[in-house]
């Protein structure tokens, strides 16, 4: 049975520089544009910064549900992190510069505290189980990742 603390990552090689690829990662409300599961993001401020806070709406298959969350992180360039309020979970990003000029992206899910007893609850009975849930986040990163590159290539 996959824990709920479980590590989650995957990285990319990007053909853009990492300014390019910071540009869309570390605005909050570029995640639609993106992410596998926020459909809309709205974020209290200007652009963001650490401490930004917003509102998100998720949609897996058929299940939307909102969550809100807090940038906890945030070192222009390099990254930029992102906890999750309801479930504690901290999503983030970090960007090397690579020898050809590009940017290798590392997305990750960090639980250092665990996750919450209701996030537990919900994925257990709404979202089919740890196992299919975790797998369903690992081919969500994927899936982001692919579409970062193909946003930071074209542009």
């Amino acid at each position: 049975m996959s824990s709920p603390n479980a590590p989650i990552e995957s990285s990319i090689e990007i053909d853009a520089p990492p300014a390019r690829v910071w540009e869309i990662v570390s605005e909050v409300r570029n995640a639609p544009q993106w992410s596998s599961q926020a459909v809309k993001v709205l974020a209290l401020g200007g652009r963001t910064t650490a401490g930004t806070r917003s509102l998100n709406i998720n949609k897996q298959g058929k299940l939307i549900w909102p969550t809100t969350a807090k940038v906890v992180e945030f070192e222009p360039g390099r990254r930029i992190a992102n906890r999750v309020i309801e479930n504690t979970s901290i999503w983030a990003f970090e960007l090397e510069p690579t020898d050809a000029g590009g940017t290798r992206l590392v997305e990750r899910r960090e639980t250092p505290h665990g996750t919450s007893a209701l996030s537990q609850f919900l994925v257990d009975k709404v979202f089919g189980g740890q196992p299919a849930f975790t797998e369903e986040l690992g081919h969500g990163v994927s899936t982001s990742l692919t579409r970062i590159k193909a946003l930071a290539e074209q542009g």
